[in-house]
């Protein structure tokens, strides 16, 4: 039997491999476990019941007293035990880890998970997305440093009510202190 094509053409396409098909097919897909090549139809893992089929799989033992996740991928099923085993003796698994974190507010007993965690940017607290903000979690830098926060704010207003000023046309700079006076000369805004 040819390996593929047509009479016309004989390099042009690719049988199927599975047992069942042998399909002449002109876009073949080569699997990445078995590397046959096969068809649209049995082109999955499971239609052709690859033996290879969990090349990529990543797999990852759970241990059950402190619910930390161990990578076993490239071992073998017999190497799980020793891999718990090895991870008990090392000091690495402590009871207290297990118990899964919640949200940072006082009350507030939501368990927090990957989708539903949010680091605030101002004190790093570590909330739900019902506290998200500042303000519901009291957010004690936030609350700490308005004059900070003021500071850099200001210097900002005063820059774009310097370039407003002078765009229509006021000295806007005379009301100002005199480092303020020199940057003003410089900005503009565009409207657009």
């Amino acid at each position: 039997m040819a390996a593929g094509g047509t009479e016309a053409f004989p390099d042009l396409g690719r049988h199927c491999q599975h047992s069942d098909c042998n399909q002449l097919d002109f876009l073949p897909f080569k699997c990445q476990g078995c590397q046959k090549v096969f068809c649209l139809e049995h082109r999955s893992y499971k239609s052709h019941d690859c033996p290879k089929s969990d090349h990529n799989s990543r797999k990852v033992v759970v241990c059950e007293i402190c619910s930390t996740s161990i990578e076993t991928t490239g071992r073998d099923e017999d190497d799980e035990k020793l891999i718990l085993e090895k991870h008990l003796k090392s000091g690495n698994c402590d009871p207290k880890k297990k118990k899964k974190p919640t949200c940072a507010v006082r009350r507030c007993k939501e368990i927090l998970t990957f989708s539903n965690t949010c680091i605030c940017k101002t004190c790093e607290l570590k909330v739900c997305l019902k506290h998200r903000f500042p303000a519901d979690h009291s957010c004690n830098k936030a609350s700490s440093t308005p004059a900070a926060t003021a500071a850099s704010g200001g210097l900002f207003n005063n820059k774009f009510l310097a370039a407003l000023a002078s765009r229509m046309g006021k000295d806007w700079a005379k009301d100002q202190p005199s480092s303020s006076k020199t940057k003003s000369n410089t900005l503009s805004v565009k409207v657009f």
